[in-house]
């Protein structure tokens, strides 16, 4: 969990430095290679291999392994104290001890009449923003459970109402002081300054049907994709400051309108459902409903090439892990591990419940959350290539199962359409861990289009 290295103040090694902690490594790594020698019936398509492994370890790695402390209190004091000792912490060890130790426990979020929750983000540690079908912008206080609306922006030309299809997408810049999601009109983005939420620019001009994805690239320029193959960029410069009268009152800034910097079609898509910006290859990668991945050169904001996945059913959402190396992608009954130099497909990972539908996904380290369809969150270890197992029950999978929320039309009404063989269970469409990893949101609402409702819980 966490490694302080020590510096011995009288003496020649640490307190920590005693003989008896290389013995019992070296009969972890010996168990380990046993574990691993036993071959299984069914070999794995994609396997990590750690230092560890190695046969004979350096007198330097011992050395250091030997001087450092690994208990969390001396990690706590070293930094208390200021010292410059070398300290490190694994900021992912509270998600997996939580998870396998079945210690989650769900608060459902009452939302009253609002249709289908599509997109969440952590605002900080006691507010989540989220954006609705409806067409609702709303924030919820974790403590005090209130929840609050934030109007829409509007554009200047009123158009029909059939253009407010709901708010599919909300990012935040990487400075953490700008917030881009959808506005009044379905086709357009709004702008707000964080934390106050005042808004300040209306983007529009580029698209001509849904924007269904949000990306920022830097805290200036971010790209939105659209149901019309639209790919769109744009400038934010945030040079609108507060200004107050003579009382001393703040007054709110005049929204600002904002035209397109580059606007290009994605070639071979259909419906572009997801973005994601690879900073370290300088790519940016999309992915559409026909089953394509498509890659930018962010630099020339040009489109290099498209590849076709494996499995090309109910592609909706894809993540990207911490170190720009893995993309997921979302089927209908699978999740697809691509490697992010080629997008070659290295791991195909059935979903626990056949057809149940990928909504939703996000890496924590090495674990993959992935939000189905039928009111469930799995957890995917990728270092082990197996499913997250329970430390409680190790035969079994770690998985939340959510509650009902709340669906109109009623239950008869249901029967009447032909649901009645099948459970009612929301579909996570969104959700998001706080900045510990140790909270974690979850929203969603009916999979069927001609259903309304909702759910949201908050696991903690």
């Amino acid at each position: 969990m966490a490694q302080t290295r020590r510096v011995p103040v009288f003496g020649s090694r640490p307190p920590c430095a005693y003989q008896s902690r290389l013995d019992e490594r070296s009969l972890q790594l010996r168990m380990a290679r046993l574990e691993r020698s036993r071959k299984s019936d069914k070999p794995e398509d994609f396997v990590c291999y750690e230092d560890s492994d190695e046969e004979e370890e350096s007198t330097m790695s011992l050395c250091t392994m030997l001087n450092s402390s690994y208990n969390f209190v001396d990690y706590i004091r070293n930094r208390e104290y200021g010292m410059r000792e070398y300290r490190s912490v694994n900021q992912n060890h509270g998600t997996r001890h939580i998870l396998t130790h079945d210690l989650f426990k769900e608060r459902s979020i009452p939302l009253k009449t609002m249709n289908k929750v599509f997109c969440s983000q952590w605002l900080s540690s006691k507010q989540i923003v989220f954006g609705t079908k409806c067409n609702k912008l709303m924030v919820y206080n974790v403590k005090s459970h209130e929840l609050d609306q934030i109007p829409s922006i509007k554009g200047r030309i009123d158009e029909a109402a059939d253009q407010q299809s709901g708010i599919h997408s909300l990012k935040i810049n990487p400075s953490r002081t700008l917030l881009a999601t959808g506005a009044y009109n379905s086709n357009e983005i709004a702008v707000y300054r964080l934390p106050t939420l005042d808004p300040i620019v209306l983007a529009e001009g580029a698209h001509k049907d849904w924007i269904f994805d949000i990306e920022w690239l830097d805290d200036e320029f971010f790209v939105s994709g659209s149901r019309d193959t639209k790919l769109a960029l744009w400038q934010v410069q945030d040079k609108y400051q507060e200004k107050y009268d003579s009382d001393g009152d703040l007054i709110q800034p005049v929204t600002q309108f904002l035209n397109p910097a580059v606007i290009r079609s994605c070639k071979t898509a259909q419906k572009v459902r997801a973005i994601t910006f690879n900073k370290s290859l300088k790519e940016m990668v999309t992915l559409s409903l026909n089953g394509y991945v498509h890659v930018w050169d962010v630099e020339r904001f040009r489109q290099r090439f498209s590849r076709r996945l494996s499995s090309c059913q109910d592609n909706v959402c894809m993540a990207m892990k911490n170190d720009s190396s893995l993309y997921a992608v979302g089927c209908r009954s699978y999740t697809l591990l691509l490697d992010s130099r080629t997008l070659h497909t290295i791991k195909k990972i059935p979903a626990r419940y056949s057809g149940c539908g990928i909504r939703s996904l996000s890496f924590q380290d090495n674990i993959i959350t992935i939000g189905t369809g039928v009111g469930v969150i799995m957890f995917y270890d990728i270092r082990a290539a197996k499913y997250l197992e329970s430390s409680i029950n190790s035969s079994r999978a770690v998985v939340l199962k959510t509650s009902r929320g709340y669906v109109y039309p009623d239950e008869d009404f249901m029967v009447d359409q032909g649901f009645q063989q099948v459970k009612y269970t929301p579909a996570i469409y969104t959700h998001c861990y706080d900045y510990s990893g140790t909270r974690l949101f979850s929203a969603g609402g009916p999979l069927p289009a001609n259903l309304c409702g909702n759910y949201a819980g908050l696991w903690q």
